[in-house]
């Protein structure tokens, strides 16, 4: 296994003390705008990239070989679906989360609502990033320092990494943090890259040689599917069945989840999470923001080709691949000796057997660099919750200098409760991104439909707001203690896509029926925060102004006819 050379220590300590020199230098500290939106200064470009990063962070790059190496490629799905719901949320939802003016997603629900939704909303959201995204990325830097330096003690490096992220999110506030996430995507991007190309070198060949040896695997029953026979799901008997995002009910994403769970997941995580919407909120106008959020359904199409299949191309060069040396141990305290024991390893195997001195340590960088981009990242937006939502609203007397502070404060607090969560990962499930999208499935229908009813009908009120989002959330709840104790069996086996689509109905129909025999909201709140016909026309007017690569919608269009030729191809 190849080990650290002292060229790779030092590329990846040059980076990360210089990214961390680089993301305080561009602080913006003047105001709580500056602090928490970047001032609302940032281009088409910026934005883009910056939820690039932000989405393709480091568990998504662990995550996303992990399932591949189990021949889990459907899980490309989620990636392209995001340019379908970015458009989507480019279209409707963006021009009235920059025209109300907002800070964060549950002060628009106040708006559109009341102040009980918005706590509620809140609330959640900062667990969620707690609980998934900042923990996620710093159990995937545990797992990669822990192979690197495993002398350390994993306790010691995560609070080595929670700092390193910390260090220029706290005194930079948004603006460190989108810049940073900038180079960050470059490198992110270039790395992967580099793994796939000396992936496929050592392969000895490119796509068809890939194919062909992946192709005899499976007909030699070289690849062990024990857990997936165990659990019913589906085994795919090809390469062309590996890889085809078309799958059967039976599969870790089947294709009517493309109708209705991987949907439902993607316009929460692209239209109502705080962690990502932030991005936009802090976009120069609402051109560059619309732009900006095109660009990164653009950028999400080649996660294919540099992402899934080196997870692919793992398992046919190290399959049955000795990785005892790494000393990483289980769940049960054994220590791994096998890919297939334990998949999250495919990503840190992939680098260290393949890349080349001063390559690695590049990569790694990259690698860290991703984690730094989520953790940081989800810090601003939980402390930017935490302090316009609930401080300021108590203490509506503290000056902008106050409110950095708090939010300052803040971010300390949630890096103890990340590091805190981290060990409770792996004993939730062996494959990451098996948890990030549970953790999200039963945690998103209710606001889903809380913010799709609200922009699109004018009845939708604040009783039936927080009656099917408190209902959703017990709900949910129930669902997960259901699964972890075996209270229902008949309810445990339905895939958890179907489960989060069945939450989101249930949501829907509590809100409409509350509603209706409630009381209507205020006239004031239909007539700011709910869509009308008469919007899209206006806009039509205005964009015949502009020339086609500046006009939204076409470009939309284009992004549509590239994404379709993409999917086809995987068909």
């Amino acid at each position: 296994m190849e080990t650290l050379h002292g060229i790779d220590i030092a590329v990846i300590v040059i980076y990360l003390v210089g990214i961390i020199v680089y993301g305080i230098s561009k602080s913006k500290r003047g105001s709580s705008e500056d602090y928490f939106l970047g001032g609302r200064t940032m281009t088409w470009p910026i934005v883009g990239i910056a939820l690039f990063s932000a989405n393709i962070s480091s568990s998504t790059l662990v995550g996303l070989a992990s399932d591949a190496y189990q021949t889990d490629v459907s899980v490309y799905n989620y990636e392209w679906f995001a340019v379908v719901v970015l458009i989507f949320f480019a279209i409707f939802f963006l021009p009235f989360y920059l025209r109300s003016g907002v800070y964060t997603m549950p002060e628009f629900l106040e708006r559109r609502y009341d102040s009980r939704s918005r706590y509620y909303f809140s609330f959640i959201t900062v667990v969620g990033n707690v609980l998934v995204d900042t923990a996620a990325g710093l159990y995937v830097g545990k797992i990669v320092l822990t192979l690197l330096f495993p002398g350390l003690d994993s306790t010691l490096i995560l609070i080595i990494l929670a700092v390193a992220a910390a260090a220029y999110t706290i005194p930079g506030g948004l603006n460190s943090v989108i810049q940073t996430e900038v180079i960050q995507a470059i490198l992110l991007i270039v790395g992967s890259c580099l793994l796939t190309y000396f992936a496929f070198d050592q392969l000895g060949g490119g796509w068809g040689t890939m194919m062909d040896k992946l192709d005899a695997m499976l007909a030699n029953g070289e690849v062990n599917f024990d857990n997936k026979i165990a659990e019913g799901q589906y085994v795919p008997t090809n390469a062309d069945e590996v890889f085809s995002l078309i799958r059967p009910s039976n599969d870790k994403i089947p294709w009517w989840s493309l109708l209705t769970g991987v949907p439902l997941l993607g316009f929460y995580f692209w239209a109502n999470n705080q962690f990502m919407v932030q991005r936009v909120l802090g976009a120069k106008d609402l051109n560059h923001g619309r732009w900006g959020a095109l660009f990164a359904g653009l950028l999400k199409l080649p996660v294919i080709l540099i992402m899934v299949v080196p997870g692919v191309l793992a398992l046919i060069l190290f399959k049955g691949l000795d990785i005892s040396s790494l000393n990483y141990q289980l769940t049960d305290g054994s220590v791994c000796n096998d890919l297939s024991d334990c998949p999250n390893l495919t990503y840190p195997v992939l680098l260290f057997q393949l890349l080349p001195t001063g390559v690695l340590g590049l990569v790694v960088a990259g690698l860290m660099a991703a984690m730094m981009s989520s953790v940081s990242a989800t810090f601003n937006s939980a402390s930017t919750l935490v302090t316009m939502d609930f401080v300021n609203q108590l203490r509506p007397g503290l000056t902008s200098k106050q409110l950095v502070r708090v939010g300052q404060i803040t971010t300390v607090i949630l890096v103890v409760l990340a590091i805190l969560w981290v060990p409770f990962i792996e004993t939730v499930s062996d494959s990451l991104w098996e948890y990030l999208q549970t953790v999200i499935a039963y945690t998103s229908p209710p606001a889903v439909a809380t913010f799709l009813l609200g922009m699109f009908w004018k009845r939708a009120n604040g009783t039936g707001s927080i009656v099917s989002l408190l209902l959703g959330f017990f709900l949910a709840i129930f669902t997960i203690l259901s699964q972890v104790y075996g209270w229902i069996e008949p309810l445990n086996e339905i895939h958890f896509l179907a489960k989060a689509t069945i939450l989101f109905l249930i949501c829907l129909l509590v809100h409409v029926v509350v509603s209706s025999v409630t009381a209507p909201p205020p006239a004031e709140k239909v007539a700011e925060y709910t869509y009308k016909k008469q919007m899209f026309a206006e806009e039509t007017e205005a964009l015949k102004a502009l020339p086609w690569y500046k006009n939204y919608r076409k470009l939309a269009i284009v992004l549509l006819i590239v994404t379709a030729i993409v999917v086809g191809f995987f068909w």
